[in-house]
């Protein structure tokens, strides 16, 4: 695993994006939300949250976001 945003970001059909802009915007969004993620973390262990629990809290957060092409 890594911080860095994915070399490669697959549309729904599995082929890769290719548009310069939307790249861009990926990477971008990806870098933010690393490091608020990573604030967050840390500020959480620090503070006497358990790391792996601390983990479990995050995993959870992003796996219950919303799709936004549902109904």
């Amino acid at each position: 695993m890594s911080l860095e945003p994915p070399a490669i970001w697959p549309g729904p059909d599995g082929a890769p994006l290719s548009c310069r802009e939307k790249l861009k915007v990926l990477a971008e969004n990806h870098r933010e939300a690393a490091q608020v993620l990573r604030d967050a973390f840390e500020d959480a262990v620090l503070m006497g949250v358990d790391e792996a629990a601390m983990r479990q809290v995050l995993a959870d957060l992003v796996a219950a976001l919303p799709s936004p092409k549902r109904p």
